[in-house]
């Protein structure tokens, strides 16, 4: 058989299986779509509840771990339940049945509509809760859904979907409104869902971005991540400390939202520094940065034996002392930023690069030089009591949030102290190109009909709007 007739039969056979999906997924939205707010919500209760539940969260923690190796189970624990939480919180405060939203000044009345069919792409890092955090806000908004998971993660994946299919089975509502792709989950495949249904989400692997957006279909897409956080002279830095150290160690640093880079002004670095040893970090001495370097990035790509890995793992094989080991996570101190310098960029791993700015002027300079080489578009963090500081760097760096005294991780992706949406998938905007520049929400799977009706006339004169150049330029 030639190379392009196994080609063809491959892609054949992909779109059959991706066909069957998304036909069983709009029989059973097509009934879905009729129902009222009360029953969405109920919908949405119960998917949420599978997840949430706390045996389904442990065992999925559990299996996930033991699948990917990465993470580790206590934190893929309160990840799940965390964010499940807080999403199930933002989907019950809002309408997305019928009206949604008026505005008689307007003469306009706003109606929210499904989309239809959602293919969902999600990532080996958390093979348990992204899939229910898209499937919640898609079926808040009456949509069906079927989710490509990374092969890596893909029996955590179905087994939260069986929870979620069981959930909707046990309220009467049709199990196909939650699918998975078979195994064994192939390019071919989800390339082939992706362009059968009516709106691909796709969280993960920038190739799969890229397909996506491809594909024919509506797509949103998410960037790369490369979290760089400026301590500054005025900062609390007992307090910097803790929340860095937190929301690095978290679940092994596999979040996107999970610092990369700590910028220090000089005038405090000794003092910073000092504050994060005592929050449990490692200073790797100078003689070490190569080691490090060599044994996290193998071929020019980040060491899938290392990533998200427990400290104890790290130490050996970067060859470092004992005290490493026992410590929760590492400080490399760099100056160099770009192509050329690895620890500029992503890591995945529990390990933060540490630069020393002469002033904060200088530290915004190095943190848009990180951002430039990778992570433009998705977030950084300022640690201060300057909040000018903060509205300085949210006017001209290129980044969708700006998160000032946060624990990033915790933050960025909404929290409880944060305003901004609960989610696992943060939009970067055309710095990324992406569609979006917010955080995933439920407002992303309606769609908006308007209600327009006649208004008093609101029509300026000539000189109302060309005054000011007909005064300086003439007419």
């Amino acid at each position: 058989m030639s190379v392009v007739v196994e080609m063809q039969d491959r892609n054949s056979d992909a779109q059959k299986i991706a066909a069957d999906l998304v036909r069983r997924a709009r029989v059973a939205q097509e009934v879905f779509a009729q129902a009222d707010q009360a029953r969405t919500d109920e919908a949405v209760r119960a998917v949420a509840w599978s997840l949430y539940k706390p045996e389904h969260a442990k065992a999925l923690a559990e299996l996930a771990v033991k699948d990917t190796g990465l993470g580790n189970v206590p934190d893929k624990i309160i990840k799940k339940q965390r964010k499940t939480f807080g999403t199930l919180r933002d989907m019950l405060r809002a309408k997305t049945v019928g009206e949604i939203e008026r505005d008689d000044k307007r003469g306009i009345v706003k109606f929210a509509k499904p989309i239809g069919v959602v293919g969902a792409i999600t990532p080996s890092t958390n093979p348990g809760a992204t899939p229910v955090n898209k499937a919640l806000m898609a079926i808040k908004g009456r949509n069906a859904i079927v989710i490509a998971p990374s092969p890596l993660g893909f029996r955590t994946t179905e087994m939260v979907v069986n929870f979620m299919r069981d959930a909707l089975d046990q309220i009467g509502l049709p199990r196909d409104l939650v699918q998975i792709l078979p195994s064994p989950v192939t390019k071919d495949t989800t390339q082939a869902l992706m362009e059968a249904v009516d709106l691909v989400v796709i969280t993960g692997s920038q190739d799969n971005v890229r397909r996506g957006y491809s594909s024919g279909t509506p797509a949103i897409g998410v960037g790369a991540g490369n979290v760089p956080v400026i301590i500054d002279e005025t900062a609390d830095f007992d307090s910097a400390a803790q929340k860095i150290c937190a929301s690095k160690t978290f679940d092994n640093a596999t979040s996107c939202s999970s610092e990369n880079a700590v910028v220090i002004v000089d005038a405090c670095y000794d003092k910073a520094i000092a504050a994060l040893k005592k929050a449990g970090a490692f200073l790797v001495d100078p003689s070490a940065k190569d080691k490090v370097v060599s044994e996290l990035w193998k071929n020019g790509k980040l060491n899938r034996h290392l990533i998200a890995r427990d400290m104890s793992i790290l130490a050996e094989a970067f060859g470092l002392p004992a005290e490493a080991a026992k410590s929760k996570f590492l400080l490399v101190e760099e100056t160099g930023i770009g192509r050329d310098y690895p620890l500029s960029g992503e890591k995945l791993s529990l390990v933060l690069t540490v630069y020393r700015a002469k002033d904060f002027a200088a530290a915004k300079d190095i943190v848009h030089k990180i951002l430039n080489h990778q992570g433009k578009g998705h977030s950084m963090g300022l640690h201060t009591t300057k909040l000018e500081r903060a509205r300085e760097l949210a006017e001209d760096l290129p980044v969708v949030r700006v998160l000032v005294n946060f624990a990033h991780t915790f933050g960025n992706g909404g929290g409880f102290d944060s305003g901004l949406e609960f989610t696992l998938t943060m939009g970067c905007g055309s710095w990324q190109k992406n569609s979006i520049s917010e955080n995933l929400n439920y407002k992303h799977f309606l769609n908006i009909t308007h209600l327009v009706t006649p208004i008093p006339e609101d029509k300026p004169s000539e000189e109302d709007l060309f005054g000011p150049h007909w005064a300086r330029y003439g007419k």
